[in-house]
């Protein structure tokens, strides 16, 4: 297909050269809801083992260098991290962002660093500041961190109390970030806790990271937001603050659901990436955000789903950039409301698929990742080799 008129082959391509998305350690792995979990035997076992599968993402996309890692479960103890960063680039990926994790253990029953026993608050700032550690050693770049502290009930806690607890915990780890390090602070509005959470939404967080220092800024987790929520209106304003810092892309249909990228409002997904297209024409220069994936698959295959995620948000973004924004401005200078829409729509309704097979072609990619993977074996072959190792497990699995 032909570009539009207003739209050059080189800048195109070349902004589609730089898109690159980070997928996240945990979603190659067996994971589950509250009520249990179904096993699949390709899913991945280990640190070693999920690497493999985002490499097979990354060798067929050509657009996910980057893994992100939780502490707790990547990094368990007696493992180096840096031969871990090393087995990485052997398989042609890096660590990504580094995610400390302060909701699992018991001791965080009542919160963690908003807990009431500061020998927990202590604890919980501990790990994180390990995670920073770990972080210098693999080279991440990206600390990312989601709190599950909060209340259920009414006069549970005092609400200003933990909030300056915060504050306080924030602006510790800001100080021991190393120079080339980003703190991205994410917010939830609810669950587990569900009467208040700490940092239930983007004003919350934002508030938080202009205390912490000048390298904290919002990452917006798309499944977390309440029905009906404007997010590209929220990310169109954190663009403009300067604070947009990065994304967990998933969907959902009622809140945070984990589920396939723009596979429930796909003109949503599209309508965020035209914000930022449109920061960037502005600006004249490509933003600074981290673009990673938050999904867990139940019932998916795990590496298939990632590469139609995947896909699926370089056909978004790749819509995005076909905005003619001249002549949106002007039609929103005549207050021309059916012009300014469909302007927006022209570019959302076109069918980039062409254009991204010719792009993946041009750099010896396949040009349907998904039908080349499936056709690889690796799934079927990683299936024979993990899946007897869970037979017994989760409830009679075998």
């Amino acid at each position: 297909m032909e570009l539009p008129a207003h739209v050059t082959e080189l800048t195109f391509f070349a902004r589609l050269e730089r898109f690159t998305i980070e997928t996240p350690s945990w979603a190659y792995t067996d994971t589950g809801t509250r009520f249990g979990k179904f096993l699949q035997d390709a899913a991945a076992t280990t640190i070693e083992e999920k690497l493999a599968d985002a490499a097979e993402v990354h060798r067929y996309t050509g657009c996910c260098p980057n893994v992100a890692v939780h502490v707790l479960w990547d990094f368990p103890a007696g493992y180096d991290p840096q031969a871990i960063a090393r087995r990485a680039e052997e398989l042609g990926v890096r660590i990504g962002a580094i995610n400390p994790n302060v909701f699992q253990d018991q001791c965080y029953k009542w919160g963690s660093v908003a807990n009431r026993d500061p020998v927990i608050r202590r604890r919980a700032m501990q790990h994180i500041l390990d995670s920073i550690a770990i972080g210098r050693q693999v080279g991440s770049r990206v600390l990312s961190l989601w709190f599950a502290d909060g209340t259920n009930y009414p006069g549970q806690a005092s609400i200003r109390e933990r909030k300056r607890w915060f504050q306080a915990a924030l602006r510790e780890v800001h100080e021991a970030l190393p120079a080339d390090m980003a703190m991205l602070i994410e917010y939830k509005p609810f669950e587990p806790a569900f009467y208040h959470t700490d940092i239930a939404d983007w004003g919350m967080a934002y508030v938080l990271a202009r205390h912490a220092g000048p390298r904290a800024k919002i990452l917006v987790d798309t499944g977390h937001h309440l029905p009906g929520a404007n997010i590209e209106h929220i990310v169109a304003f954190l663009l403009d603050e300067q604070m947009l810092g990065g994304f967990h892309f998933n969907d959902r249909k009622y809140a945070d659901d984990d589920l396939t990228m723009g596979s429930i409002d796909p003109y949503q997904l599209f309508r965020i990436f035209y914000e930022i297209a449109a920061a960037e024409h502005a600006a004249g220069r490509d933003l600074d955000i981290a673009y990673m994936i938050d999904q867990s698959h139940n019932l998916k295959p795990k590496i298939e789903a990632m590469i139609q995620t995947v896909m699926t948000a370089q056909e978004h973004f790749a819509k995005a950039l076909l905005v003619d924004h001249e002549a949106l401005a002007r039609a929103q200078k005549r207050e021309d409301l059916v012009l300014a829409e469909n302007i927006l729509r022209d570019a959302y309704l076109t069918d980039v698929r062409p254009l991204l097979a010719e792009w993946r072609q041009s750099r010896k990619l396949p040009p349907n990742p998904l039908q080349a993977f499936r056709e690889s074996g690796y799934a079927e072959r990683v299936a024979k080799e993990r899946g007897p190792r869970k037979k017994g497990d989760a409830g009679g699995y075998a």
